[in-house]
């Protein structure tokens, strides 16, 4: 018997985990021909049993619509369902529903309790949306300490905007000591995951010595690849900064730099 022939036996004796199987099979065709009315035919199954991985999958369904017509006040359904088991993905998209007010209305109290139920169980989305709120004072009381707390675990757990926004905390000294040098370790990190607001920021503190060895070298690179990534005024910001520094360098550094460019680029190409 074929794989998929079992899935389906099993999934039409009622086996949750082989009804949340299919469904996946069916949304990507792996197996089946690609149909997203079955997908979400087979997430039901499972989610009337109570699965919270096929409430979730039935709620994003009926959020972005593909192949069931969306349904907002459907997804949020199915997001509770799930967020009401204390699933982490389910508190997570019912807070951005709350935040959104799509399928309720608009309530960022309610949407900060969800963001910090997921937020709570390690859920690095949440974290960052519980840091926002309480960086803006979206329903929470605006707080740039506690926003800071709930970016660095995002970013600890390698959320690159959890990292862009700390950095930029320890820039500014919003929320955190001031501290150039933890700024250009965070802005690194998201940098180096190919955050262009990073990139920049990095060009410019190695051409200044801020928080790091002036390094000509390191600006070049750095600004050139956000240089390459954004447009208007950012772009023009970036591109100053890679000129400025191609004007400290040597022919042969401005090799070695150009040469890093383009590694960087032919990685990222593969």
């Amino acid at each position: 018997m074929r794989e998929i022939d079992l899935l389906i036996r099993n999934a039409e004796a009622g086996n949750s985990d082989a009804q949340i199987n299919l469904g996946a099979a069916y949304r990507e065709g792996q197996g089946v021909p690609q149909d997203y009315s079955e997908a979400a035919k087979w997430y039901q199954k499972a989610a009337e049993q109570g699965d919270p991985i096929a409430q979730n999958n039935l709620g994003i369904m009926y959020t972005n619509g593909p192949g069931i017509p969306q349904d907002y006040t459907k997804a949020v359904k199915w997001f509770r369902k799930a967020a009401e088991q204390g699933d982490k993905e389910g508190q997570l998209f019912l807070g951005l529903m709350y935040e959104k007010g799509q399928g309720v209305p608009q309530d960022y109290p309610e949407a900060a309790i969800w963001f910090r139920k997921a937020a709570e169980q390690g859920d690095r989305d949440g974290q960052m949306s519980i840091g926002l709120m309480y960086e803006n004072g979206q329903g929470v009381s605006q707080d740039h300490a506690e926003a800071g707390k709930w970016y660095r675990r995002a970013a600890e757990q390698g959320h690159r905007d959890g990292q862009l926004y700390l950095g930029v905390m320890y820039e500014k000294g919003q929320g955190v000591p001031q501290d150039n040098a933890e700024s250009a370790k965070w802005h690194q990190k998201a940098a180096k995951q190919g955050d262009s607001t990073s990139q920049l920021v990095l060009g410019v503190m190695y051409n200044a010595g801020l928080g790091v060895p002036e390094d000509f070298v390191q600006s070049y690179f750095w600004s050139s690849l956000a240089a390459s990534r954004t447009s208007g005024e950012k772009h023009k910001r970036a591109a100053d900064v890679r000129d400025r520094s191609a004007h400290e360098l040597s022919p042969e550094k401005l090799k070695e730099a150009q040469r890093m460019v383009q590694e960087w680029e032919n990685i990222c190409r593969r």
